[in-house]
């Protein structure tokens, strides 16, 4: 297993002491919501991304790619009927590429629910011939940046659209591209119904990344969720990828979170 961790977990402290005790503990490499450099990503100049690029290399943390891509931003929608609105989204996914591979990363985990839940005038499956349009606008620039998307199903709390990892792998199979793949996550894959272990192994020839928390927003093995067969099911699939640690309660403190979630998933690695 190579681990990774979510850069906002890390964004109250100063940068240097943040990236130092990801590392000490052993993470691998970092994951970036755009957000915390900027609120858009052209406000993010080339010295930034230079600069933050260059930071995380020091300390062994290289940027495997970013999240939360559309979080904080206004104007940009996956799903909505309008033409120019998706065209503008696709444009920025674009932009977020180009952003993506200049700190040295080649994925991006598409799942900002706010950005792509549908309303009441739109079923879902509407929903997903519009999103279907807005990603294959976008293929052209993925594909001079080198930058794969990964699309995320989110849990039925965070929205209304792609709540399945089932839903995700229609919409990839009908762009047929290399660019779009899917990217699946515990806490998500919790309100499925399904095994967490086999939505791993019904989708794993489209899993190109992986995001290791619980339903209870903290780190692998802070909640119920059992990792043992989670980590097990990725190793029987072969996955080469990160699993990447993304928490959304950080009241334990960010340094207990880092070490209880490595060790945890270690711990799963070695009884699996």
């Amino acid at each position: 297993m190579r681990y990774a961790v979510c850069n906002e977990l890390l964004r109250d402290l100063p940068r240097e002491e943040g990236l130092r005790l990801a590392a000490s503990f052993g993470y691998q490499a970092l994951e970036v919501a755009p957000f915390t450099l900027a609120t858009y990503a052209d406000q993010i100049s080339t010295e930034m991304r230079r600069d933050y690029r260059e930071a995380a290399e020091r300390h062994g943390l290289p940027i495997l790619g970013l999240h939360w891509l559309l979080a904080k931003t206004e104007g940009f929608h996956l799903t909505r009927p309008d033409r120019a609105i998706r065209q503008k989204t696709a444009d920025y996914l674009g932009t977020l590429a180009k952003l993506c591979q200049d700190l040295g990363g080649n994925l991006m985990v598409l799942g900002s629910p706010a950005q792509r839940n549908f309303g009441p005038d739109q079923n879902h499956d509407q929903a997903t011939q519009c999103a279907i349009e807005t990603l294959q606008w976008a293929l052209p620039a993925l594909e001079k940046y080198q930058v794969q998307i990964a699309i995320e199903p989110l849990g039925p709390g965070e929205g209304n659209f792609l709540n399945h990892a089932s839903q995700a792998r229609q919409i990839i199979e009908q762009i047929d591209s290399p660019w779009i793949r899917l990217h699946l996550d515990v806490k998500a894959m919790s309100s499925e119904g399904a095994p967490i272990d086999q939505i791993i192994r019904d989708h794993a020839d489209l899993m190109i990344h992986f995001h290791a928390n619980d339903p209870n927003l903290l780190g692998p093995g802070m909640g119920e969720v059992d990792f043992v067969p989670i980590v097990a099911a990725l190793k029987s699939v072969k996955y080469s990828g990160w699993v990447s640690l993304e928490v959304f309660d950080e009241t334990p403190g960010v340094e207990t979170i880092l070490r209880e979630s490595i060790q945890n998933l270690r711990h799963a690695d070695a009884a699996s």
